[in-house]
């Protein structure tokens, strides 16, 4: 697996990471054991990035990941947290919370439930609107003082909210959506990062399953536009166009489409999710792709050329990233 470092300042890291929300029943139900022998498959590979966030089956998704290190010397892995997602006891989401005493709070729970004594990368999952982003990562930069923390992240904002971070704290990465699919942060959040050293973390590689998934609409997906009436035939017929060229690099057009967001650059790391073993070996395959390959494939998917939001319209609101 190749090396990266997350920006400027962050660690070095296995690319692909495994994000681990599909093992908590965002998908679908996964029982336990499996859960932990993808986690296993993923580390016996010579991955490290587990990313995870302590909304992901209210807790349960870092008492699984625990379980799976329970064998293992924590230097084996690199723990990316998000925080500050707030649920409701039917499971939705009910708002965000960053401020400094609530997302110290959300630590201490999320230590014990790991079982470590810091995290590699905190992250607010979501900018909260109430709180000014410098108060949030403010706050996460006194408990990497305190050495609860060794990194600061973010997720899902826009350009300018990045700036305002980077002049207060050093950021080592953004988390956010990029695929073939998925391009908006080209205009102006990648260039941003660029430019301030900040690393990007691209989850929603395959689309949510629209690439190289089994085409079931279960879970998070019924809710998704991409995922509904003409929108969901318009995208898989765009993505049925990659499938030639997958072949001739004798590649699944899922292992294509993460091999299209690692050669956007060093600076990005791809987040593969899995539910079962044998997805974590296939998503694992480093496939070369020339300048030639990568032309062709902007040719047939074009930035821009999927339809539908990529989330509801109450949770696109709530993306600093899409304003």
């Amino acid at each position: 697996m190749q090396q990266r470092q997350l920006g400027s300042s962050g660690p070095v890291v296995s690319s692909p990471a495994l994000g681990c929300m599909g093992l908590s029943g965002a998908y679908g139900a996964v029982p336990d054991d499996e859960g932990v022998r993808v986690i296993h498959a993923y580390l016996d590979a010579g991955g490290s990035l587990l990313d995870t966030g302590d909304f992901y089956g209210a807790g349960h998704n870092e008492l699984l990941v625990r379980r799976a290190l329970a064998d293992r010397s924590r230097d084996d892995a690199v723990l990316s947290v998000k925080f500050g997602a707030l649920r409701a006891p039917d499971g939705g989401l009910a708002g965000v919370d960053t401020r400094p005493a609530a997302l110290r709070n959300f630590l201490t729970y999320s230590l014990q439930r790991l079982g470590v004594d810091h995290v590699d990368v905190y992250r607010p999952a979501r900018l909260d609107p109430a709180v000014p982003i410098e108060d949030t990562v403010g706050a996460i930069a006194e408990l990497v003082e305190q050495g609860y923390v060794r990194h600061i992240g973010l997720s899902e904002v826009s350009a300018a909210t990045i700036r305002r971070a980077a002049a207060v704290v050093p950021i080592c990465d953004l988390q956010i959506e990029y695929s073939v699919l998925s391009r908006e942060i080209e205009a102006e959040i990648l260039p941003t990062c660029r430019e301030l050293g900040v690393g990007i973390t691209a989850y929603g590689v395959l689309g949510r399953g629209l690439i190289g998934g089994s085409g079931a609409v279960t879970g998070g997906r019924a809710m998704t536009p991409r995922w509904q009436g003409e929108h969901l035939e318009h995208n898989r017929a765009l993505v049925a166009r990659l499938h030639e060229t997958a072949a001739a690099k004798g590649v699944s057009v899922a292992q294509l489409a993460i091999g299209w967001v690692s050669a956007q650059g060093a600076d990005v790391v791809p987040v593969i999710g899995a539910r079962r073993v044998d997805q974590v070996t296939s998503s694992l395959v480093d496939v070369d792709l020339s300048d030639d390959d990568l032309a062709r494939i902007d040719e047939l998917v074009p930035a821009g050329s999927v339809s539908g939001d990529r989330y509801p319209a109450a949770a696109m609101a709530q993306l600093d990233s899409e304003r």
